[in-house]
């Protein structure tokens, strides 16, 4: 059994992830770890654990945790790891943090975007970004996964065959993207309640959201060169999903919608949370709430020469926990579906 602690397990994303790992077959729980709810246990925040994952919930022992587990899930805000990571990493037990802390190679794009020095950036070399149907081999020997966000992975593995392939023009790559309310987090903030939320949709951070830095990052390098493009968010009244729409003009505007199909078909051949719709069906969201699935579908618009991508996952599980979980199996040599091969909700 895996040995695992989650520091900030009462979030959306950790208790996701305590859901996901109280039924994998080869996780054993040791430490939760919450600072706002330390001494209570799990199942008294989330009464759905009552008698699956009563656990009581820890301050923060780095000695201890380290100690007692093979690997730690790290599922708090920006910068609120930079002193734990380092003295968890420094014991050699295994880390998913499920910030951006550690998705970067380059720690002046970091301050760029976040507004702060990275707080230990001589880590940044033994990380791995945590997009497993792209970072397989590389997830397998890693120390320290820097786990993927939900708009990113949305939009990554939505352009990767396209950009690694050099089909398109790079420069008019556009995403719109839109994100059920969890993706902020179990947050107090007025934006997010109810009340604001509900019968409604906005976009935000125009121009100037983090994950884009985080999506040029990794196209630019299945391009083999310096990717910039547009994306923009939405706040849309869902609980879970995120669906992005991806447009970009094909620099060939002989390719049909069913070659490209095919090539997304074959391109993620081997990748089995990938699911790739046939010509003339599209994704949606509730195709895939509650598991860790990414559907895509797409169309050419022979008018104008672009070629659109519709892909869609679930925040929280695909964008948050259930792939920390992927990458977890993969670390520690476990089919890569284990405890995460279950169908979407739907309703």
């Amino acid at each position: 059994m895996i040995k695992i602690s989650v520091v900030g397990a009462t979030g959306y994303a950790g208790a996701e992830l305590v859901r996901i790992l109280s039924k994998h077959p080869e996780a054993e729980i040791v430490h939760l770890v919450s600072k706002s709810y330390a001494g209570q246990k799990m199942s008294d925040i989330y009464e759905s654990f009552m008698n699956i994952c009563d656990i009581k919930l820890e301050g923060m022992d780095v000695n201890k945790i380290a100690s007692d587990s093979d690997v730690v899930f790290t599922a708090l805000p920006h910068g609120a790891s930079k002193e734990i990571i380092p003295a968890i990493a420094e014991k050699g037990v295994k880390i998913i943090d499920f910030s951006a802390d550690y998705r970067y190679k380059d720690p002046e794009i970091y301050k760029q975007w976040y507004g702060t020095e990275h707080g230990s950036p001589q880590l940044l070399g033994k990380s791995v970004y945590g997009l497993c149907e792209l970072y397989r081999n590389e997830i397998a020997g890693a120390a320290i996964i820097g786990n993927p966000g939900c708009y990113t992975t949305c939009s990554i593995l939505a352009l990767a065959p396209l950009v690694e392939n050099k089909l398109i023009d790079f420069k008019s790559i556009v995403i719109d993207a839109k994100s059920g309310v969890t993706g902020a987090g179990r947050s107090e903030a007025l934006d997010y309640s109810f009340c604001e939320c509900t019968e409604n949709m906005k976009a935000y951070k125009i121009a100037k959201h983090r994950h884009t830095s985080e999506i040029e990052q990794e196209l630019s390098a299945l391009a083999g060169e310096e990717i910039v493009l547009s994306f923009t968010p939405h706040l849309i009244p869902l609980k879970r999903g995120v669906l992005a729409t991806c447009y970009a003009e094909l620099r060939d505007k002989s390719y049909s919608a069913q070659q490209l199909i095919d090539l997304y078909k074959s391109y993620y051949k081997d990748d089995y949370f990938i699911r790739i719709y046939d010509c003339g069906k599209l994704p949606e969201t509730h195709h895939v709430a509650g598991s860790n699935f990414v559907d895509m579908g797409l169309a050419v618009d022979e008018r104008t020469g672009r070629v659109i991508v519709v892909s869609c996952i679930d925040n929280i599980v695909k964008g948050a926990a259930g792939q920390a979980v992927q990458n977890m199996n993969i670390m520690f040599g476990l089919p890569e579906s284990m405890g995460i091969d279950n169908p979407a909700f739907y309703l």
